[in-house]
This record gives structure tokens, C-alpha cells and sequence, in this order.
């Protein structure tokens, strides 16, 4: 079934606008003049998707990939020191 993409042209995102709601197309309603309805892909999702109406196309929104920090592994000696700190903790009780 074809799907239609609700646009807020007030919500602007990358170089385009928000993908408000995704309805099929025998479910879209009339709507004020700061939404639009576009044809999308099934595969489209509102809040994951955003519209460039330099081209007319719905793309998905970039993915920030975070890297994890660097941990570096204690030493033996490093260990055996914690260990050695946590024994006498516990003889101490």
C-alpha cells in the first residue's frame, strides 16, 4: 500500500524539514499550510526521516556513531596492589 510522509515546514532538519507522521495514502487528512503531504518509501519513519525540497526526496537522518573511550587494561602489578589492598581491608575487619 502507498504510504504518504507528513512534513512540518516549521521543524527544519539538515537542509530540509521533519517527517511529523507517515499514514497510508487512504488515511491522509487535510492539514494547515505549514504541513504537506509527499509520497515515501514503506520503510519510512517519522522522526527518522527528514524531507530536502531541493531535490523532493525523503532521506533518513544521518547516523552519529559515538566511539567508545579507550580502556586500557590494568597491569599484573597494578592488580596485585588492588588485591593486596582489598586482603588487608578485609584482615582489618
Amino acid at each position: 500500500m502507498a504510504k504518504k510522509a507528513l512534513i512540518s515546514t516549521v521543524e527544519p532538519r539538515e537542509s530540509g524539514y521533519r517527517v511529523a507522521q507517515v499514514e497510508d495514502a487512504n488515511n491522509i487528512f487535510e492539514v494547515g499550510a505549514s504541513l504537506i503531504w509527499v509520497d515515501c518509501a514503506d520503510d519510512v519513519v517519522a522522526d527518522q526521516f527528514w524531507y530536502d525540497p531541493s531535490d523532493e526526496l525523503i532521506k533518513a537522518n544521518p547516523v552519529v556513531v559515538v566511539e567508545a573511550p579507550v580502556v586500557v587494561a590494568p597491569t599484573k602489578e597494578e592488580l596485585m596492589a588492588q588485591l593486596a589492598a582489598l586482603q588487608a581491608q578485609i584482615t582489618a575487619l
